[in-house]
Protein backbone atom coordinates (compact mmCIF):
# COMPACT_ATOMS: atom_id res chain seq x y z
CA UNK A 1 0.00 0.00 0.00
CA UNK A 2 2.80 2.42 0.93
CA UNK A 3 4.66 1.58 -2.30
CA UNK A 4 1.45 2.26 -4.26
CA UNK A 5 1.21 5.77 -2.72
CA UNK A 6 4.83 6.52 -3.64
CA UNK A 7 4.25 5.37 -7.24
CA UNK A 8 1.08 7.45 -7.49
CA UNK A 9 2.90 10.49 -6.08
CA UNK A 10 5.75 9.99 -8.56
CA UNK A 11 3.29 9.70 -11.44
CA UNK A 12 1.49 12.90 -10.39
CA UNK A 13 4.84 14.73 -10.13
CA UNK A 14 5.90 13.60 -13.61
CA UNK A 15 2.55 14.65 -15.13
CA UNK A 16 2.70 18.01 -13.34
CA UNK A 17 6.24 18.69 -14.55
CA UNK A 18 5.33 17.67 -18.08
CA UNK A 19 2.34 20.00 -17.98
CA UNK A 20 4.59 22.97 -17.20
CA UNK A 21 6.66 22.75 -20.37
CA UNK A 22 6.75 26.09 -22.11
CA UNK A 23 6.73 26.28 -25.91
CA UNK A 24 7.09 29.22 -28.28
CA UNK A 25 5.04 29.68 -31.43
CA UNK A 26 5.44 32.41 -34.04
CA UNK A 27 3.12 33.28 -36.90
CA UNK A 28 4.00 35.82 -39.57
CA UNK A 29 1.17 37.00 -41.80
CA UNK A 30 1.70 36.94 -44.67
CA UNK A 31 4.38 34.31 -44.46
CA UNK A 32 7.24 33.86 -45.24
CA UNK A 33 8.93 37.25 -44.92
CA UNK A 34 12.51 38.12 -45.84
CA UNK A 35 14.64 39.85 -43.22
CA UNK A 36 13.87 43.50 -42.53
CA UNK A 37 17.34 44.01 -41.08
CA UNK A 38 20.25 45.40 -43.04
CA UNK A 39 23.39 45.62 -40.95
CA UNK A 40 24.82 48.51 -42.99
CA UNK A 41 21.72 50.74 -42.87
CA UNK A 42 20.89 53.60 -40.52
CA UNK A 43 17.28 53.28 -39.41
CA UNK A 44 14.55 55.27 -37.79
CA UNK A 45 12.25 53.07 -35.72
CA UNK A 46 8.88 54.56 -34.90
CA UNK A 47 6.78 52.63 -32.42
CA UNK A 48 3.25 53.14 -31.28
CA UNK A 49 0.89 51.12 -29.09
CA UNK A 50 -2.62 50.44 -30.30
CA UNK A 51 -4.33 48.68 -27.42
CA UNK A 52 -7.77 47.12 -27.43
CA UNK A 53 -10.45 49.25 -25.71
CA UNK A 54 -10.51 47.17 -22.49
CA UNK A 55 -6.71 46.90 -22.12
CA UNK A 56 -5.47 46.82 -18.52
CA UNK A 57 -2.19 48.13 -17.08
CA UNK A 58 -1.43 50.32 -20.09
CA UNK A 59 1.42 52.30 -18.53
CA UNK A 60 3.23 49.12 -17.41
CA UNK A 61 2.83 47.55 -20.85
CA UNK A 62 4.08 50.69 -22.59
CA UNK A 63 7.13 50.85 -20.30
CA UNK A 64 7.89 47.18 -21.06
CA UNK A 65 7.42 47.79 -24.79
CA UNK A 66 9.70 50.85 -24.76
CA UNK A 67 12.39 48.95 -22.86
CA UNK A 68 12.19 45.84 -25.04
CA UNK A 69 12.14 47.72 -28.35
CA UNK A 70 15.05 49.96 -27.34
CA UNK A 71 17.10 46.96 -26.14
CA UNK A 72 16.40 44.98 -29.33
CA UNK A 73 17.66 47.73 -31.64
CA UNK A 74 20.63 48.49 -29.38
CA UNK A 75 21.84 44.88 -29.19
CA UNK A 76 20.57 42.89 -32.18
CA UNK A 77 22.82 44.27 -34.91
CA UNK A 78 19.72 44.60 -37.09
CA UNK A 79 20.93 47.98 -38.37
CA UNK A 80 24.26 49.80 -38.23
CA UNK A 81 22.52 52.38 -36.06
CA UNK A 82 18.91 52.89 -35.07
CA UNK A 83 17.05 55.76 -33.49
CA UNK A 84 13.95 54.60 -31.61
CA UNK A 85 11.14 57.10 -31.24
CA UNK A 86 7.61 56.69 -29.87
CA UNK A 87 4.86 58.40 -31.81
CA UNK A 88 1.54 59.34 -30.26
CA UNK A 89 -0.89 58.04 -32.86
CA UNK A 90 -0.75 55.30 -35.50
CA UNK A 91 -2.06 57.76 -38.08
CA UNK A 92 -0.68 57.95 -41.60
CA UNK A 93 -0.17 61.70 -41.17
CA UNK A 94 2.01 61.30 -38.05
CA UNK A 95 4.09 58.56 -39.66
CA UNK A 96 4.49 60.63 -42.85
CA UNK A 97 5.58 63.71 -40.85
CA UNK A 98 8.22 61.71 -38.95
CA UNK A 99 9.47 60.10 -42.17
CA UNK A 100 9.67 63.43 -43.97
CA UNK A 101 11.87 64.83 -41.21
CA UNK A 102 14.05 61.71 -41.23
CA UNK A 103 14.51 60.96 -44.93
CA UNK A 104 17.83 62.79 -45.30
CA UNK A 105 19.39 61.11 -42.21
CA UNK A 106 18.24 57.49 -42.52
CA UNK A 107 18.28 54.72 -45.13
CA UNK A 108 15.34 52.84 -43.67
CA UNK A 109 12.39 53.35 -41.39
CA UNK A 110 10.35 50.77 -39.56
CA UNK A 111 7.05 51.35 -37.82
CA UNK A 112 6.34 48.93 -34.98
CA UNK A 113 2.70 48.93 -33.91
CA UNK A 114 2.23 47.06 -30.62
CA UNK A 115 -1.25 45.54 -30.53
CA UNK A 116 -0.80 43.06 -27.67
CA UNK A 117 1.84 42.60 -25.01
CA UNK A 118 1.00 40.68 -21.91
CA UNK A 119 0.32 37.57 -19.94
CA UNK A 120 -2.50 35.23 -20.92
CA UNK A 121 -4.29 32.71 -18.73
CA UNK A 122 -6.93 30.18 -19.77
CA UNK A 123 -8.63 28.17 -17.04
CA UNK A 124 -10.03 24.74 -17.79
CA UNK A 125 -8.83 24.69 -21.40
CA UNK A 126 -6.61 21.62 -21.05
CA UNK A 127 -5.90 18.63 -18.83
CA UNK A 128 -3.56 20.85 -16.79
CA UNK A 129 -6.58 23.01 -15.81
CA UNK A 130 -4.54 26.18 -16.27
CA UNK A 131 -2.81 27.20 -19.48
CA UNK A 132 -0.91 30.45 -19.73
CA UNK A 133 2.08 32.35 -20.91
CA UNK A 134 2.68 35.62 -22.71
CA UNK A 135 1.60 36.95 -26.08
CA UNK A 136 3.06 39.65 -28.30
CA UNK A 137 1.23 40.89 -31.40
CA UNK A 138 3.05 43.39 -33.61
CA UNK A 139 2.42 44.96 -36.98
CA UNK A 140 5.66 45.87 -38.76
CA UNK A 141 5.81 48.28 -41.69
CA UNK A 142 9.07 48.86 -43.58
CA UNK A 143 10.00 51.99 -45.52
CA UNK A 144 13.11 52.40 -47.66
CA UNK A 145 13.90 56.07 -47.66
CA UNK A 146 13.74 58.56 -49.33
CA UNK A 147 10.42 57.09 -50.58
CA UNK A 148 7.62 57.90 -48.16
CA UNK A 149 5.43 54.95 -49.10
CA UNK A 150 5.43 51.64 -47.28
CA UNK A 151 7.46 48.87 -48.93
CA UNK A 152 5.70 46.11 -47.00
CA UNK A 153 3.66 45.46 -43.90
CA UNK A 154 3.14 42.23 -41.98
CA UNK A 155 2.10 41.01 -38.56
CA UNK A 156 3.94 38.95 -35.97
CA UNK A 157 2.01 36.86 -33.43
CA UNK A 158 4.44 35.44 -30.85
CA UNK A 159 3.35 33.25 -27.93
CA UNK A 160 5.28 31.51 -25.19
CA UNK A 161 3.62 29.27 -22.64
CA UNK A 162 1.61 26.13 -22.31
CA UNK A 163 -0.32 23.93 -19.90
CA UNK A 164 0.48 24.69 -16.27
CA UNK A 165 2.51 27.82 -17.14
CA UNK A 166 1.72 31.05 -15.32
CA UNK A 167 3.74 34.13 -16.26
CA UNK A 168 3.54 37.70 -15.06
CA UNK A 169 4.73 40.94 -16.58
CA UNK A 170 8.42 40.66 -15.64
CA UNK A 171 9.35 38.91 -18.90
CA UNK A 172 7.53 41.35 -21.23
CA UNK A 173 10.64 43.33 -22.34
CA UNK A 174 12.38 40.04 -23.27
CA UNK A 175 9.19 38.73 -24.89
CA UNK A 176 8.86 41.73 -27.21
CA UNK A 177 12.56 41.37 -28.09
CA UNK A 178 11.94 37.72 -29.01
CA UNK A 179 8.94 38.72 -31.15
CA UNK A 180 11.02 41.40 -32.91
CA UNK A 181 13.78 38.85 -33.54
CA UNK A 182 11.23 36.49 -35.12
CA UNK A 183 9.78 39.25 -37.30
CA UNK A 184 12.82 41.35 -38.18
CA UNK A 185 15.18 38.34 -38.54
CA UNK A 186 18.55 39.91 -37.73
CA UNK A 187 21.60 37.94 -38.84
CA UNK A 188 23.01 36.00 -35.89
CA UNK A 189 26.29 37.41 -34.62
Amino acid sequence: MNQHRISLAALVAVVALGACVSTTTVQLAPSPQPSVCQSTANALVLWVPQWRPNQKDISEREAAAADGITQFFAKSGCFSSATVQRIAQPSAAEVAAALEQAQSRYDRAVVVMVRELGPIVKIGSSAALVEGGTEVVLELTEYRLPALSAQRSFSVNWRNGGPGVIKGVASLPQDIQAALTAGMQPVAK
